[in-house]
């Protein structure tokens, strides 16, 4: 199994999660409810930590729950760790097996919280910590660049938020997802084409906001894993506060613009960078307006909520990623001095 065999696995990982753990997801909802638990504690690390910063919003906007990162290196090497009295204390790990990260939940557990494990190990030592495990079901994912098993922690993250309040996110849309990749799968040979435009990139920002706060970081991480360019990714409002300085004519500005709360400022944005800078833009987006500002578009569904256009977006920028590695002549499936599973104190 190859990187791009998982990338092209993820609608069928989707739809395999949310037959398979909807009971699981249902069953946590009725104790956090019972339980009146107001704000999560996630910990992760890497691409897992992009799922949590997705939380963040969604789980924000659609449960009114507050959502904060975990510092593990309290709980690991200070010895330290906060007081956690009624939170959800959530690991996100597709291994299960980082100490640090186990060392959160074991803390949560200590001190009588409700602990959730999101991973693709069930019998890890993270899920041996947890009352709960969603088990994401991504199968055994070869590529060292994480894929399938981000998207479908996406996917529990949602499935959650669903079963917490089934008028914010719909069993409905759910089930589009899977759909929603396919879509963007389709544009597999554009986004080969388009990734032999940046064959001689070596820099480049990465733009995101709100709900795709979490796909700017993740995207710019495949990008630095893979093609070893200096990706940097901001939110779009913090990009304006200093960042925006380092733009000028031809520079390679990457941005995630779908239709939503967020889509305004970043099209005004885009605007200036256009306009004004003279930047080379890649713009994946479901609204023409953004699209034609961009020298390199790659469009989303247009029947999309903004919630879930982070399960959708990331799955053309991982096809970019790879695509780029093997234009500049790289191993897509060995980038150097990384491994499968990193395990840190």
């Amino acid at each position: 199994m190859s990187l791009r065999s998982e990338i092209f696995e993820q609608p069928e990982v989707i739809d395999r999660l949310l037959v398979g753990q909807a009971g699981v997801a249902a069953e946590l909802a009725r104790e956090i409810h019972r339980r009146d638990i107001r704000y999560a504690y996630f910990a992760a690390r890497g691409t897992s930590d992009n799922a949590a910063r997705y939380a963040q919003y969604l789980w924000g906007i659609q449960n009114g729950l507050t959502v904060a990162l975990a510092t593990p290196s309290l709980f690991s090497l200070y010895n330290h760790p906060p007081r956690l009295k009624d939170a959800l204390v959530v690991g996100v790990s597709q291994s299960g097996k980082s100490p640090d990260i186990v060392s959160v939940l074991a803390e949560g557990r200590k001190q009588g919280c409700l602990t959730v494990a999101i991973t693709n190990a069930p019998d890890s030592p993270l899920a041996a910590q947890a009352d709960f495990v969603l088990d994401i079901q991504a199968g055994v994912e070869q590529a060292v660049a994480a894929t399938k098993t981000y998207t479908s922690s996406l996917m529990a993250v949602a499935m959650l938020s669903q079963a917490l309040n089934p008028q914010g996110v719909s069993m409905e849309e759910l089930e589009k997802i899977s759909g929603w990749m396919q879509f963007m799968l389709e544009q597999d040979e554009l986004i080969e084409r388009t990734a032999q435009r940046y064959r001689y990139m070596e820099q480049c920002v990465v733009l995101g906001r709100g709900y795709n706060y979490c796909t700017a970081i993740e995207w710019s991480l495949k990008m630095k894993e893979m093609t070893y360019l200096l990706a940097a990714p901001y939110s779009s409002a913090d990009f304006q506060h200093g960042p925006i300085a380092v733009v000028a004519q031809g520079y390679p500005v990457l941005a995630v613009v779908p239709e939503g709360k967020v889509y305004a400022d970043m099209l005004g944005l885009l605007r200036q960078l256009h306009d004004d800078k003279q930047a080379e833009l890649l713009v994946i987006s479901n609204q023409e307006e953004a699209l034609r500002l961009a020298k390199s578009p790659l469009r989303l569904p247009v029947d999309m909520p903004e919630w879930a256009s982070p399960l959708v977006s990331i799955v053309g920028g991982q096809l970019f990623a790879y695509h780029l590695t093997r234009a500049k002549g790289y191993d897509t499936e060995a980038p150097r001095g990384l491994r499968k599973v990193t395990e840190t104190q």
